[in-house]
């Protein structure tokens, strides 16, 4: 074979590879484009059918990247790659992978959990870890909540099923829990008096379940009542502010005080012996 042969030989390989080249490159890019349309046709759809954005959020995750591993397939049997063989390696590799991201599954796992099982929704309050936010989205590894000073806050899911979940807004009343405490030497029956009235006045306090107010403790330094109104969920913080504010200002008018930790120290002087 001349060197003309080999030259000519070689251009058209390069001309027939550089065209599949090509045609790979188109295929992943359209087939990309066309995985993100078809997840966002698939979620307008289930909008449309009322269904729960918790569960839309999961399965965009799951769907395009569905899809965007089948085009990477396709794209590399463009490429004269044997896609058999390339999909028993993807599932050898996938096995090493899985081992070595245990992790990441058990969050996948976890993230499944979350959607069947709901705990709590998108736009939910929750406590879990010792956090606090409201739920924006729930995805394939992690749940993203926004804590009340708008940090953004990312838990993975096992963390998160593994651990106690309060949902603060999952019913429509919350009781508010407070501990007002007076000094031994106010008058019990007025405190309470002035407690019961303030509760009675304030007009988002409900009046069933009926609100508690009772006498609950003998402290060091106090005589601890128990207050315990019920509340609208979303009037729950709003109120809270407004009773503490109420009760020390009343408090503060009537002559009721409110303690704070003190000791009595009593001294006993002794007379010195006599000589």
């Amino acid at each position: 074979m001349n060197l003309a042969s080999t030259l000519n030989l070689i251009q058209n390989w390069l001309t027939l590879y550089a065209l599949k080249a090509i045609v790979a490159i188109a295929i992943f890019f359209i087939g990309k484009w066309l995985a993100r349309k078809l997840t966002k046709a698939l979620l307008i759809v289930l909008n449309k059918k009322g269904m729960d954005i918790t569960v839309i959020n999961f399965v965009e995750g799951i769907l395009y990247y569905s899809l965007l591993g089948i085009v990477l397939i396709i794209t590399a049997s463009q490429l004269g790659i044997e896609t058999t063989s390339f999909i028993a390696i993807l599932g050898a590799a996938g096995l090493a992978v899985g081992l070595a991201l245990k992790d990441s599954l058990s969050n996948f796992a976890s993230g499944i959990m979350l959607v069947i099982f709901k705990p709590f929704r998108v736009g939910d309050v929750i406590k879990t870890n010792g956090i606090i936010g409201t739920v924006q989205k729930v995805s394939i590894f992690n749940t993203i909540l926004h804590s009340p000073d708008n940090q953004k806050i990312i838990i993975p899911n096992s963390k998160i099923t593994t651990d106690n979940i309060t949902n603060l807004t999952a019913n429509d009343t919350r009781r508010i829990d407070m501990t007002i405490g007076i000094g031994y030497e106010d008058n019990i029956k007025k405190a309470k008096e002035i407690l019961t009235q303030i509760i009675s006045a304030h007009p988002k306090i409900l009046k069933f379940p009926e609100p508690i107010i009772a006498v609950s403790e003998l402290a060091d330094s106090s005589v601890n009542f128990a207050v315990r109104p019920w509340v609208k969920t979303e009037d729950y913080w709003n109120v809270y502010f407004e009773l503490i504010e109420k009760i020390k200002t009343t408090f503060d008018a009537q002559g009721i005080s409110i303690p704070y930790p003190q000791q009595d120290v009593h001294l006993f002087l002794k007379n010195s012996p006599t000589s």
